[in-house]
């Protein structure tokens, strides 16, 4: 062979190689995209790029199954290939010494001893702490057949008396869990962070502490995940910290201290210039960590007490917000950024209709977010935050936890009162459908391919044609 068809064979070689990777990484984002494996979906915007479920349903129309769940739970189901699975904690009627993992269907180690009880810490003048429980709870993962609905399995990850309770709309068990398609992540705050396997097997278990969180009113941040990274924020009324895991064996790869208040977030990953970032919203300040080493990378101004929405980011810019006593948006050009970042990267800002507790929806040129807890919705372009249109009175569905999602053209807003809205997204308001389940909804749906799977106080639904 010639040297130039020796050069024109290695050519061709390598065009074959980067083709086979392309078309691994196309495949890879292909089959994210059809799947919702953290709370917030495959682009953690809320939206399902690939997802078709239906306008309209009722307990009548469009119910592909519905299963009743025990327990309580505020957790985001997450869906990956033929499983549907989600957190809760199941009370208990009288306690129990000693408890351990209990599966049905998959076998799990023994776990610690019940802890005691943590001696409760007064809450703000004025202000009455909410009662720890006095009954034990089962904390809980269990997993669905995606498309029967049945039961595959349920594994008791602990069973305790929690230290604290929640707020009355809280719930006891409001994290979701996470999976990178190997394992499943399910954290319970102080009840400990678990590590399973796709049949419900316990790999680790991590204690990170009891946390003492405001007024009592329980925890809420979920765990993240980067390559071969676990990432817990623990921002309470004790000594905060954001903590690094090694995913495969829970070991401890780097944690550094925060000075924050309690907060309820899930931090935002993000890439920039090839570095992977962790951005955490909080009262104080907005931070960003370099998630290899856990040093700071870039900090701004704060957002007020009770920090609870996750970001969303888009072309280099993130959109953090809270909504109780000091509401405040922030538009935060990260790209490139280093050091104290307030006074040169915020692109706009507002402290009108912000979020309290649902986090926001950035679908294409539209960022959706709802006044404090209420159904008032503001529709922004998100480089300006210029409004599409003035906030609308969401009068069918008065009251929302739920972060809206996004698919097809479409948002979906999930009310408390077991109504659903689907908005045609754009910059006109309009009102496609309004849905009704016997139910009450405060955990965020997931979307995949045509269904929406929603996860009410009593079932777990479903919803396609």
């Amino acid at each position: 062979m010639s040297l130039a068809h020796k050069r024109c064979a290695a050519l061709l070689s390598a065009g074959y190689l980067l083709l086979a990777v392309s078309t691994a990484l196309a495949a890879d984002a292909s089959n994210a995209d059809r799947a919702w494996m953290s709370w917030r979906g495959p682009r953690d915007t809320g939206v399902a790029p690939r997802g078709k479920p239906p306008t309209e349903w009722s307990e009548e129309k469009n119910v592909r199954w519905k299963v009743a769940i025990p327990g309580h739970g505020h957790s985001t189901p997450i869906v990956y290939r033929d499983l549907v699975i989600i957190q809760a904690a199941i009370p208990m009627a009288a306690p129990e010494t000693t408890p351990s993992a209990d599966t049905e269907g998959a076998s799990g180690p023994q776990q610690q001893q019940e802890r005691p009880r943590a001696e409760r810490r007064r809450g703000r003048r004025g202000r009455r702490r909410n009662p720890a429980p006095d009954k034990p709870y089962r904390f809980t993962l269990m997993a669905f057949d995606r498309d029967s609905g049945d039961q595959r399995w349920k594994t008791v990850l602990r069973k305790q008396i929690p230290h604290e309770g929640s707020h009355r709309d809280g719930s006891l068990a409001p994290a979701s869990p996470i999976t990178d398609g190997e394992h499943i992540y399910a954290c319970f705050g102080s009840r400990g962070l678990y590590c399973v396997t796709f049949d419900g097997k316990q790999v680790w278990e991590k204690d990170l502490g009891d946390m003492q969180t405001r007024n009592g009113f329980g925890e809420g941040a979920s765990p993240v995940l980067h390559g071969d990274t676990l990432l817990m924020t623990w921002d309470h009324e004790g000594a905060s910290f954001i903590v690094a895991l090694d995913k495969r064996t829970g070991k401890e790869q780097w944690r550094r201290p925060r000075d924050e208040p309690t907060s309820w977030a899930t931090p935002l990953i993000v890439t920039d210039q090839g570095r992977a970032q962790a951005i955490v919203p909080g009262s104080n300040r907005v931070r960003s960590y370099d998630i290899a080493s856990g040093d700071l990378i870039w900090e701004c101004a704060g957002l007020g007490l009770n920090c609870a929405p996750t970001p969303v980011a888009a072309d280099g810019v993130v959109y953090a917000m809270t909504g109780y006593r000091d509401p405040m948006l922030l538009a935060i050009r990260y790209g490139g950024q280093r050091g104290d970042i307030t006074a040169s990267a915020i692109v706009w800002s507002t402290d009108e209709g912000t979020s309290y507790v649902p986090s926001p929806l950035l679908y294409d040129d539209t960022l959706y977010f709802l006044r404090r807890n209420n159904g008032i919705l503001s529709c922004v372009n998100p480089k300006t935050g210029k409004r599409h249109y003035e906030p609308q009175r969401l009068t069918d569905v008065p009251g929302i936890y739920a972060s809206p999602v996004g698919a097809d053209g479409r948002v979906y807003i999930v009310g408390r009162n077991g109504k659903t809205l689907v908005l045609k997204r754009g910059p006109q308001f309009e009102v496609l459908a309004t849905n009704q389940l016997d139910d009450e909804f405060t955990a965020s749906p997931a979307i995949v391919d045509d269904a929406l799977f929603l996860r009410g106080a009593k079932n777990l639904y479903c919803i396609a044609r």
